[in-house]
């Protein structure tokens, strides 16, 4: 959690909205739990700055802080037990159940009470059922296990492979319930597979209708409206079964399934592959770094700033093995390399002081480098630029930084 307040729209991204709802500071409206009425007097207010999403008509508090909400062994629970209500969660049992396989691993993001998730097992014995939250209960109690901890898609999607994901009255919490989504549809494409879920958010779409403020408190930082909801999903990729409205509307109920594009694993299993060459290209560089810094016939490396110096700070390029580096832009001159610490002396420097060797860490200049070189009769023995894991000669070696009309020799 960054701690400096919500910069980008929890539901769909986008990051411009509107202000919406200036509530000033207020205290903690279900977590605070004080003992006495001194100490809820005391508690601390904080800022109620809530803004609406041009795009998707999220509304959110973009002050919110999750360091600031104090979680503790009493959870949040939603205390609810109307007949409406009542009806609403049986029948919203029976349908779960009805989607799910005979033996089913449902997972509770979020199981509060566990009073939910044990209503399932009742209903359906012989299943799994796991319920994860941070501040909730834990053990094993029949079919029912319950962990004290965040559900981390990383880990538990390929460990528990779920029938059904069940994230009720949570999601308005997160300070990103869309990132948190698309993790999950990420690894249930790395694990070969599709997760549904069951998503059940309060709807807020009465807000501006009625001009009516009490849903607007610190814990529930994100109130989500029927299109809000919807630009969610489709900011995940997210296959829509079912998306209705329930409890007289004040509830938003989902049947979704999760997946990320195979072109997401594509790209990820590229990243990875750059990782470990470039970690391969770190040792192999280095090595041959050293061995040019014990070369009599001198080094110089061309460039003081930018990409050259984080070449140099990269592979532990040192005043004290490496001391001359030089550049041909004269305002650069005189000051000195960020982090190693070489005096930056002009490209004339070497038509007194030659080199057998000019390192130039920007390839994509490095032509026009050599022409300037080869104008200003600076020649080096080898010009090398880093290409695939290792220093090449620009001349001699295959690369693709060769400006049209510039062969190898």
């Amino acid at each position: 959690m960054s701690g400096r307040g919500i910069d980008a729209c929890p539901a769909c991204g986008h990051r411009v909205a509107a202000p919406f709802f200036d509530g000033g500071e207020q205290p903690l409206a279900t977590l605070a739990w004080p003992a006495s009425g001194a100490q809820a007097r005391e508690l601390e207010r904080l800022p109620l700055d809530f803004v609406q999403c041009v795009s998707c008509t999220h509304v959110y508090n973009r002050a919110f802080d999750y360091a600031r909400v104090p979680y503790t062994t009493k959870p949040n629970l939603m205390f609810n037990r109307g007949a409406a209500w009542s009806t609403f969660i049986g029948e919203l049992q029976a349908r779960i159940l009805a989607g799910v396989p005979a033996r089913p691993v449902v997972v509770e993001i979020g199981h509060g009470d566990a009073s939910f998730l044990a209503g399932l097992a009742r209903m359906r014995p012989g299943g799994r059922y796991v319920g994860f939250d941070p501040h909730g209960a834990s053990g094993v109690h029949g079919d029912v296990e319950l962990r004290a901890r965040l559900f981390e898609p990383a880990l538990h999607v390929a460990e528990l492979k779920p029938d059904l994901l069940v994230a009720r009255h949570v999601l308005e919490h997160f300070e990103s319930p869309v990132a948190f989504l698309q993790s999950i549809a990420y690894h249930a494409a790395g694990a070969g597979r599709e997760v549904r879920a069951y998503v059940e958010v309060p709807c807020v779409d009465r807000l501006q209708p009625t001009a009516r403020t009490v849903d607007l408190y610190y814990e529930h930082s994100s109130q989500f409206t029927t299109r809000s909801l919807e630009a969610m999903f489709a900011a995940c990729g997210a296959r829509v079964e079912s998306l209705a409205h329930a409890y007289d509307g004040e509830v938003l109920t989902a049947f979704v399934a999760l997946r990320a594009p195979d072109a997401h694993l594509e790209v990820a299993a590229a990243s990875a592959r750059y990782r470990e060459a470039t970690r391969r290209s770190r040792e192999a560089i280095a090595a041959r770094l050293d061995a040019l810094a014990r070369d009599p016939g001198g080094v110089a490396i061309w460039g003081g700033t930018g990409k050259s110096a984080a070449f140099m700070a990269r592979y532990g390029c040192d005043a004290a093995r490496f001391p001359l580096v030089v550049d041909s832009d004269a305002s650069k001159v005189g000051t000195f390399v960020p982090g190693t610490g070489q005096e930056i002396r002009f490209r004339d420097w070497l038509k007194d002081h030659p080199v057998a060797t000019v390192i130039v860490p920007p390839q994509w200049r490095a032509a026009d480098i050599v022409r300037e070189m080869r104008r200003e009769a600076i020649v080096p023995a080898s010009v090398l630029i880093e290409h695939d894991g290792d220093l090449v000669d620009f001349l001699a070696g295959a690369h693709p930084y060769r400006m049209p009309g510039e062969a190898a020799d």
